[in-house]
């Protein structure tokens, strides 16, 4: 009864409460692992990938000033916390333009960088209030989690899809721009 949770094993479930709160990876590293790897029926990876993902974000939203003051008082931490803090808002710069619509967009993107973890940084650098902060990371932690479930329930199918629509991204970004000159 211990080593059950849900009727998964707890080591499982736990496994993917982790990997879902850390940066980078989040929900949508540790669903793929709770569906196709440890073949937890969706309906309760996606509760445990959701919990886990959201959990940070509060305390990320309410510290992330107090971490950035000491930081800059320890030098090269300083440096590389100032390194992350603008590549975050570089990222977001969606949120920028469009608020805590763009917040939810920029959070419910699947892919590396653009999770809860990167959101909350946006959100604090633009000084969006907390409760609107993280309403729209949770909306778009939701967003986020449906399609990374639908993906991982179409198995390769979703791998191909995956692959593709990041594949046409990096194409898009990479395309190079026109820039006309004035005559």
């Amino acid at each position: 009864m211990i080593d059950s949770l849900l009727g998964l094993g707890i080591s499982k479930a736990l496994t993917v409460f982790i990997v879902s709160m850390l940066p980078i990876v989040e929900l949508r590293g540790a669903l793929p692992v709770a569906i196709n790897v440890f073949h937890i029926p969706w309906y309760y990876a996606l509760p445990i990938a959701l919990v886990g993902n959201v959990l940070p974000v509060p305390f990320l939203l309410l510290f992330l000033g107090l971490v950035r003051r000491l930081a800059a008082k320890l030098g090269p931490v300083g440096r590389a916390l100032e390194w992350v803090l603008s590549l975050a808002a570089r990222r977001g710069r969606i949120v920028e333009r469009y608020g805590r619509i763009g917040l939810v967009v920029f959070v419910s993107i699947p892919l590396p960088v653009t999770g809860a973890w990167t959101g909350s940084i946006v959100a604090f650098l633009l000084g969006l209030p907390f409760w609107q902060s993280l309403l729209s990371i949770c909306l778009g932690l939701l967003v986020a989690g449906a399609i990374v479930t639908a993906l991982c329930l179409l198995g390769w199918v979703g791998g191909v899809i995956a692959g593709v629509a990041l594949g046409a991204l990096v194409v898009v970004a990479l395309w190079p721009r026109r820039v006309e000159r004035a005559p």
